[in-house]
């Protein structure tokens, strides 16, 4: 039997999607399914490990129903995942000691604020190139240690395994033989330090994880491990593709060359730029992170955050009810030349990147008698585009070279008005993927080139296929208006 196809598993936040793809990326099969939230109290957010494992199990078993293929004929699985989300669990038998703890949640708040008020930031940042925040793995990691009775005993006889989410899958996958992750995900637990090299011992004594409960790091195509047990599946197929979900779509957009970009447009916007084989420091409030590992050489990454798009469309619909469906509000702000003088600032969850003003909130401005939901409609929309050409102006700055271009990707890149707006206030062109799932899509291409599907990233260039572009208009004064009406904005949120 031929072993040509990819089977990626893109696990997220609220529920897993799978998809069978060929060696020309036709999606044979695709599924998705949710699981619960847990929120156990204000500012905590908590996965069921047992939960998600099943959702992964029903999506496998999902898409290998519906494609009719064999399962024998899987040449590869691919993994991408939700970034930060920490676990542990036991060595003997897998048991998790205790729920996941996911990136939004915000317990550690105190520890990581203690950690800065005693000066251990700059290095933190220097090292790992991310910010002292409880987003990150390792004070998560540091609290399930710390709050389940006898976990750290355990940890020091070796008898508990850490890791985030694309290491417990594998774990599962592999029937509890490999213990592994990959440098995109490494990168994001504040233990990795940019340049590699192993866990730092530094970092995870100043941040209480023990090093013996760490996964081992690999190359992001290596072969991580063989399916053993997994129902629906045959022993063997080897693991061989990982990344985290933000870094698997910049390589899903094949965006390979050194000032090659992507905005993932979802319930946020997250922006990446490839700075290459040197991570190059922000300062401008950005994130220098781990894009990828190919064998021993290291692609490096700028990376900013928007925590509102989606979301702030799903408010327009849910909480102002001036939509009664997140696609009405294309038709609706097309409806209307401009916004009005309108300027909605989507900082309804604080600011990120590169403002970092947690505390800052949404704000509207410019409204008149005349403003009819039209121009809220414009002005959302607006909005989200503003705040993620302040992204990109940040890396361009940091860089000291302009954008050239911009790949898109996410549910709300397929609304083409906030596309043809995007173009225009950054000046340059987007272009958008016939397969807007670029996490998966980077994962199916890591697992086809760790399997040998493709040759190398020229391949996997030639293999992107792209729906549509689009051109920025000429400047216009009212364009530069409304960009100054912004930053005024801005400062007031």
């Amino acid at each position: 039997m031929t072993c040509d196809l990819i089977l990626a598993i893109d696990q997220g936040t609220t529920g897993t999607t799978c998809l069978l793809v060929d060696a020309g990326l036709r999606v044979l099969a695709r599924s998705t399914r949710e699981f619960p939230q847990h929120f156990p109290q204000p500012g905590w957010v908590e996965h069921d490990p047992d939960e998600l494992w099943g959702s992964v199990l029903a999506v496998i078993a999902d898409v290998i129903a519906s494609s009719g293929v064999e399962a024998g004929r899987i040449a590869a699985i691919g993994i991408t995942n939700q970034r930060e989300t920490s676990l542990v669990w036991e060595r003997s038998g897998g048991a998790p000691i205790h729920r996941a703890l996911v990136w939004q949640d915000r317990r550690t708040a105190g520890v990581c604020e203690a950690l800065k008020a005693d000066g251990h930031e700059p290095r933190i940042r220097e090292r790992t190139g991310l910010l002292l925040d409880p987003y990150f793995s390792a004070t998560k990691l540091a609290w399930v240690l710390d709050h389940v009775p006898g976990a750290r005993r355990r940890a020091a006889a070796g008898e508990l395994a850490a890791g985030t989410i694309d290491t417990y899958l594998v774990w599962r996958l592999s029937g509890g033989h490999s213990h592994v992750t990959e440098p995109s995900n490494a990168s994001r637990t504040l233990l990795w330090p940019l340049h590699g090299g192993g866990w730092d011992p530094t970092l995870c004594e100043l941040l209480r994880v023990p090093q013996q409960v760490l996964p081992q790091v690999l190359p992001c195509t290596a072969r991580f491990a063989e399916t053993r047990g997994v129902p629906g599946l045959p022993d063997g197929i080897p693991v061989h593709g990982i990344a985290g979900d933000q870094q698997a779509a910049l390589f899903g957009q094949a965006c390979f060359a050194v000032g090659d970009a992507k905005c993932t447009y979802g319930t946020g916007a997250f922006v990446m730029l490839n700075t290459g084989e040197r991570p190059v420091p922000s300062q401008h409030g950005l994130l220098t992170t781990v894009g990828w590992q190919l064998g021993e050489r290291t692609t490096y990454c700028l990376e900013g955050s928007a925590f509102m798009a989606g979301a702030v469309v799903q408010w327009l619909r849910d909480g102002l009810g001036i939509i009664a469906r997140a696609a009405d509000v294309e038709p609706l702000a097309r409806s209307v030349e401009d916004s009005g003088g309108v300027v909605l600032v989507p900082a309804h969850a604080g600011l990120g990147a590169p403002h970092w003003r947690p505390y800052a909130r949404g704000l509207i401005t410019g409204l008149t008698r005349g403003t009819t939901r039209a121009h809220l409609a414009r002005a959302t929309l607006e909005g989200i585009a503003l705040q993620i050409s302040d992204l990109l102006l940040a890396m361009a700055a940091d860089t000291g070279a302009p954008l050239r271009g911009l790949k898109v990707d996410g549910g709300a890149a397929a609304n083409d008005l906030l596309m043809q707006l995007q173009a225009d206030f950054l000046g340059v062109p987007l272009r958008r993927p016939t397969m807007l799932e670029a996490t998966a899509l980077g994962a199916v291409f890591m697992a086809g080139l760790g399997v040998g599907l493709w040759k190398d990233t020229d391949a996997l260039a030639r293999a992107w296929r792209e729906d549509r572009s689009f051109e920025p208009s000429p400047a216009t004064p009212q364009r530069n208006e409304l960009r100054r009406a912004w930053d005024r904005a801005i400062a007031l949120a």
